[in-house]
């Protein structure tokens, strides 16, 4: 009896997110094929054939499905979105591009807020099977995954601005990553997560590091995906900065997949809508309306400065950086905006994370010295 040949199903990279829907495709029966992690090669590809004036995300999926085709996947899957933003219009656009290069390899979409039934029927279809148990085992690991992902993310975050040794902090985040991409049960996961925070205690730290804290938001493909924004947190962390991003994957599961029931605590979007209102009335589209309340919410919580990333003509994120002036007179924050696309040079982005980092410095020793001054005098006067 000759042995069941199982469909590859490719996905395009954004940061760690291949490790979640890894696992859902292996429990349904199918093969991830994870192509090769986005590098320069794929940005080629992508450019070479996207329209001039597209966003660096485009071009990147572009070139992660080309390489995922190339390798023999037998699907490729792209997530699409109704609205103001041109993601709408990505699908179909990748597809024909697709088409006109002469691949077979077949393409599937997902709508991304169809929820759960959107990743039901996605499953169903790449799988040809309708097995409601396994689906919505699939769907818990996955969204389980993804939580313990952010979590290490932070973790991660943390110890890089507080390492010793330059370089501890990554090599103890690759292992406690593969303890999450190797377990596919839920009590796997809990014994993955223990192992997690073991491997991150090991990092030698120095807990009296003068450390600066920095929210990073955004367009949230920019954000999350490490080759696209060009390693920000690696290079921020080697100055002695603590990132925290806004836009996450499990900030967007909330919103988009979770069911309320399941929900605790108010979402981003929610929170979005509320602190931005006084600036901007409604979604425009992309991440804007997350970006703008970003700002509010990293003030409110005393992080010493706010990074904007966004792709080279993404009209909603250019749309949220002219509206950054207009908070300056409620949100003593300093804002650093960087726009990302394939000729964004290297060495003039570490000079403006460098100046940005200084500035943050010398604002945080004002701010310290004034404090330290009205103490003094309030205890003299107490006196």
């Amino acid at each position: 009896m000759s042995e069941t040949i199982k469909k590859k199903v490719s996905f395009p990279h954004m940061g760690t997110i291949s490790v979640a829907w890894s696992a859902a495709l292996r429990i349904i029966g199918c093969e991830p094929y994870v192509e090769p992690y986005t590098s320069k090669r794929t940005l080629s590809l992508g450019t070479k054939h996207s329209p001039e004036a597209i966003c660096i995300p485009y071009k990147l999926i572009l070139g992660n499905l080309i390489e995922a085709i190339e390798g023999g996947t037998d699907y490729v899957c792209m997530i699409t979105s109704p609205g103001c933003c041109r993601l709408g219009e990505y699908g179909k656009c990748i597809e024909n591009a697709l088409a006109d290069l002469g691949y077979k390899a077949n393409y599937i979409e997902m709508q991304l807020y169809d929820g759960i039934k959107g990743m039901y029927n996605f499953l169903k279809t790449v799988s040809g099977k309708n097995n409601p148990i396994l689906f919505i085992r699939a769907i818990i690991v996955a969204i389980t995954k993804a939580f313990m992902l952010d979590s290490l993310e932070k973790m991660h975050s943390y110890c890089r601005a507080r390492e010793i040794r330059l370089g501890d902090s990554e090599k103890h985040y690759l292992k406690a990553l593969k303890y999450i991409d190797e377990n596919d049960t839920l009590k796997g996961l809990r014994k993955a997560k223990r192992k997690v925070k073991e491997e991150m205690k090991k990092v030698e730290l120095d807990k009296n590091r003068d450390v600066l804290y920095v929210d990073i938001t955004g367009e949230i493909y920019v954000v999350n995906d490490e080759f696209s924004n060009q390693g920000i947190e690696r290079e921020l962390g080697k100055m002695g900065v603590e990132v925290r991003r806004s836009l996450t994957l499990t900030s967007f599961l909330k919103d988009a997949i979770i069911p309320k029931i399941f929900r605790k605590g108010e979402t981003h979007l929610q929170r979005a809508i509320r602190l931005a209102k006084p600036y901007l009335m409604r979604d425009i589209g992309g991440d804007s309306l997350e970006c703008v309340s970003d700002v509010v919410y990293a003030d409110e919580r005393g992080a010493d400065g706010i990074i904007h990333l966004s792709p080279f003509t993404c009209m909603p994120e250019i749309m949220s950086q002219n509206i950054f002036p207009a908070m300056r007179e409620d949100c003593d924050i300093p804002i650093l905006a960087l726009i990302m696309d394939e000729q964004t040079g290297k060495a003039g982005y570490i000079t403006r994370l460098e100046a940005f980092v200084d500035l943050m410095r010398r604002r945080k020793r004002k701010i310290q010295s004034e404090s330290d001054k009205k103490n003094d005098n309030n205890a003299a006067l107490a006196v």
